[in-house]
């Protein structure tokens, strides 16, 4: 795992009596208090328990949301810690405060608040993570969710332990989604198809360039891929338009060749409501009051096709707005296509939020191969950008 020590590199007699701080990723979807998706604590319980196990104190660090350098109710981690708990069978303390000050720590599974409440988080102020660092002499990141970011919990922390003489490790969840994913991108089956979809290409562009260079297919859905029809001269009447990202669509379209597939149908409507009126035109066909919806049947079929032939895919982002029927046929069809594959023995790593809630909904995600914890650092990762909290990790021998 890019020359990193992990968790795995240790025998349970190296970890037991000894306090180990543990940086996950707790940053759930929340809803009025209560927890909507908890699939990053279930995600986090392989380490846990390793460390348990073993007999290690364990202090646990994470963010959830963003309370801009403040403490908020509407951001604790209070409700994360009594879920958690239910998930491990097990008492876990929870700490008001983010740095764990007043009492010792003296309960073997401890939860800090968020670290987001304390201002020097997300500069990586030094101070903050030595005040950390004072907790234990064994870092563990297991945030792969956030390795994309030099904070003072992740990369931070890793430095001052490391200052301290100990060490900064991966957990078990961070180095099998670095496997997966380091397989996928080096070492992929072919054909190796990519998949993209969501909102917006502006955040996209240096992935869709990475992924050219790899890739057999590059199947563009969702709004991003009106910005391309912006590129070709078509009418997308009222839909999501990155305006300022059209001339770097057109290279890109360049670029591509023959690699990058487009929709060639779409759905539309004039609203955007449950059970809208809607009709499927030619992406050729838009009229000037149409919105871009979803992709058309004929483009299922195409994307079901290529699909089909795939070794490996990577797939991030919804081919339409899927949350609001009749909108989501086409990524659900995706998300079927995406599990028969991976039924005959494909590799398919599906990422980001949108991607993970489509694949329930669907019902097959318990049938794809990986389904990554990351958004921002799966997209870091797949555009070949530095992920912080990684390379801050000590070395292996």
């Amino acid at each position: 795992m890019c020359g990193k020590k992990t968790l795995q590199d240790f025998e349970h007699r190296q970890l037991g009596g000894r306090t180990v701080l543990l940086r996950a990723d707790f940053n759930v979807a929340m809803q009025d208090g209560e927890i909507t998706d908890d699939h990053r604590l279930v995600a986090s319980l392989p380490t846990l328990r390793l460390l348990r196990e073993a007999g290690a104190r364990v202090v646990l660090l994470s963010h959830l949301g963003r309370p801009n350098g403040r403490p908020s109710r509407l951001y604790s981690l209070e409700p994360v810690a009594e879920r958690l708990a239910e998930l491990l069978f097990s008492d876990i303390e929870f700490r008001a405060d983010p740095l764990g000050k007043g009492q010792p720590l003296s309960a073997d599974l401890v939860m800090l608040e968020n670290t987001r409440f304390l201002s020097g988080e997300m500069e990586n102020a030094p101070d903050l993570a030595e005040s950390w660092a004072e907790l234990g002499d064994l870092f563990v990141n297991d945030a792969f969710g956030a390795a994309h970011r030099a904070h003072a919990s992740t990369a931070g922390l890793a430095s001052a332990i490391r200052a301290r003489g100990g060490e900064a490790v991966a957990g078990l969840l961070m180095a099998q989604e670095l496997h997966i994913l380091g397989k996928a991108m080096n070492d992929p089956k072919h054909p190796f198809v990519g998949i993209l979809g969501g909102a917006k290409i502006s955040g996209k562009i240096d992935v869709i360039s990475s992924l050219l260079k790899r890739v057999d297919r590059l199947l563009i859905g969702g709004a991003m891929a009106n910005t391309f029809f912006r590129a070709m001269g078509l009418s997308t009447g009222a839909s999501l338009v990155e305006n300022d990202c059209v001339p770097v669509a057109k290279d890109l379209l360049t670029e591509s060749g023959e690699k990058l597939l487009l929709p060639v149908d779409c759905v539309v409507a004039e609203d955007l409501r449950e059970g809208a009126p809607h009709r499927v035109v030619a992406c050729t066909e838009v009229k000037e009051t149409d919105r871009i919806l979803d992709i058309g049947p004929e483009t299922a079929a195409a994307f079901r096709a290529v699909t089909y032939s795939a070794g490996t895919i990577l797939w991030n982002g919804p081919m339409g707005v899927f949350e609001t029927p009749p909108f989501g046929a086409g990524t659900i069809d995706l998300a079927h296509s995406v599990a028969d594959v991976c039924d005959r023995g494909a590799l398919a790593v599906v990422g980001g939020g949108d991607s993970a809630m489509a694949a329930d909904l669907a019902g097959v995600t318990d049938r794809l191969t990986h389904v990554s914890t990351g958004g921002g650092a799966l997209l870091a990762f797949l555009a070949g950008n530095p992920l912080p909290g990684v390379y801050s990790l000590s070395d292996k021998e």
